[in-house]
């Protein structure tokens, strides 16, 4: 059958509830449609036929698409997964039916039916079979955002839509880094939700509205609202207006601390003594005072391997600033603000958290890794060499290397003497490097490779490689290391002759050893303590 004789299939949105906001299109295709179909929970009436009765032709046809299972236990053998798909393939065979005898099929979506809707399943797979088209509605969010009457975003603010279904800590962070947040699919989630709003210091402020535009519609402030309540049909709507303004948390102290804690100056050099009545809130450290920042090192990735002491200063402080990634690995918390920036402006980064700390703001600036190793801690003291930063007082807490990391995977391959370098030439000439490269190699030293390659740096790793082969053997074995660490980690032993530099990229460290570099019947790399 030529697509000419065929059907056309049309999705079209009919808002969030109240018949009166279904577009003029949209009620011009239902009321013309010889095929309606709509979906329909598992022992419930459909809401979309019911929002588009009064449109739906008397004698057209109607399919009701019945759900097998929503959010409640199913005996297919694919699960939750399996059952859905078996579902959306049986409503395809259903309406290709009527599209390939030449009936026009109009599916009802309630809401926009491209915006977490039902009906893109179907959409998807018949958009390359038949004639399809979408016609937009009106969003539940926009009727909700309505139903409270306050702006949702303003000027420059960016807004968020996020599912509920998303895990708290996660929710939380991405809670904190926005102006203004839509949160869909409430019903069972709704008290993690609201712990997240809680642990982004955004309660204040959300709204919860349910069955937007309705006859049954309500809306009340979310901290009011009854976790046991709540239908699948509601949302959170997070103004714009009820993020906190910049500089607020961390503004107030924590007084009682204060006045706990006898501060007395030194005579010999002015360094901060504390004489606290109460346990010290880190081993080796006084209670967090204004004109105190934190630098700490993350680790490589694993929560396993970020340091007691780092996990407690940062459970203390009102700020972390950061590289973008590394900031997003701090849990959020109320009270906590998150400043998140690029990978190529450190000494900028540096002076914002110098300046916080100065007004008195307890400040952590983090790295990936040990932040002394190729991370923020060298830049912060590049910028507090300015006079203005005199009175800040710098602490920085070491956090698991990836050199660290990288070698404990392999065995033992620094035991001994090694050098650690960077290949990057963003911050010296590329001549410094290869000197510093032959240095190595003179000197038989293990190297460990941070920073080999980029997306805009491609050559260094091989030019490193010939470089090395100029004083050490093709056979001098090599270990890459990538995301070591996290669930795609991997570990490659290999020699310098058969590295290929087309593997190498920015996710990798890699260590080359010495000549006595050995490599056990197992497969583990170490280097002997003695030089015979």
């Amino acid at each position: 059958m030529t697509s000419a004789t065929r059907g056309s299939f049309t999705v079209v949105g009919i808002g969030p509830g109240d018949p009166e906001l279904i577009t003029l299109k949209a009620a011009r295709l239902i009321g013309a449609a010889p095929v309606v179909a709509y979906h329909a929970g598992v022992s419930k009436q459909s809401h979309a036929r019911r929002i588009a009765s009064e449109l739906i032709p008397a004698d057209a046809i109607e399919e009701e698409l019945r759900y097998p299972v929503t959010t409640g236990t199913t005996s297919h053998p694919g699960g939750y997964v399996g059952a859905m798909a078996e579902f959306y393939e049986s409503c395809a065979v259903r309406l290709s039916a009527h599209l390939d005898a030449g009936r026009d099929v109009v599916l009802l979506a309630e809401g926009d039916p491209l915006f977490y809707g039902s009906s893109m399943y179907l959409h998807d797979r018949f958009k390359e079979i038949y004639s399809t088209s979408v016609v937009p509605g009106v969003p539940a969010f926009a009727a909700a955002t309505a139903a409270v009457s306050t702006p949702l975003v303003r000027q420059t603010d960016v807004l968020t839509v996020l599912p509920g279904t998303l895990p708290e800590p996660e929710l939380a962070r991405r809670l904190a880094d926005t102006e203004a947040a839509i949160i869909m699919k409430l019903g069972r989630t709704f008290p993690a939700v609201r712990s997240a709003l809680a642990a982004a210091g955004r309660l204040d402020g959300a709204w919860y509205v349910e069955r937007a535009s309705q006859p049954e519609e309500r809306w009340l402030p979310v901290a009011d609202v009854d976790p046991d309540s709540v239908p699948y049909f509601s949302l959170i709507v997070l103004p714009g207006d009820s993020q906190p303004p910049a500089g607020r948390a961390g503004v107030v102290r924590d007084e009682r601390l204060r006045l706990e804690t006898n501060t007395v100056e030194s005579s010999a050099g002015g360094d901060r003594v504390g004489l606290d009545t109460g346990s010290l809130a880190l081993a080796g450290l006084d209670q967090r005072a204004s004109g105190e920042l934190l630098v700490v090192g993350l680790g490589p990735g694993p929560d396993a391997w970020l340091t007691p002491e780092v996990s407690q200063a940062l459970a203390e402080v009102n700020h972390v600033i950061g590289y973008a990634p590394y900031v997003n690995r701090v849990p959020q918390r109320e009270g906590l603000q998150r400043h998140a920036s690029g990978n190529t402006v450190e000494v900028d980064r540096a002076r914002h958290a110098l300046d916080l700390a100065k007004a008195g703001e307890k400040v952590a600036v983090v790295s990936g890794g040990d932040a002394g190793v190729f991370g923020m801690a060298s830049a912060v003291f590049e910028a507090a060499e300015d006079p203005a930063y005199a009175g800040v007082r710098i602490h920085v807490l070491p956090g698991v290397s990836a050199v660290q990391a990288v070698a404990a995977r392999a065995g033992a391959p620094v035991g001994a003497d090694f050098a650690v370098m960077s290949l990057s030439d963003r911050l010296k000439p590329w001549a410094v490097v290869e000197e510093r490269l032959r240095a190595v190699a003179a000197a038989d030293l293990v190297l460990a490779i941070y920073n080999p390659a980029s997306r805009s740096r491609t050559e260094q790793i091989a030019t490193a490689r010939d470089v090395l082969l100029e004083q050490r053997k093709p056979d001098t074995v090599v270990i890459v290391g990538r995301d070591i660490g996290r669930a795609e980690e991997s570990l490659t032993v290999t020699t310098l002759g058969d590295l290929d530099p087309a593997t190498i990229d920015m996710k990798c460290l890699v260590i080359v050893g010495a000549s006595s570099t050995r490599v056990t019947e197992a497969g583990q790399v170490w280097t002997p303590r003695y030089v015979r």
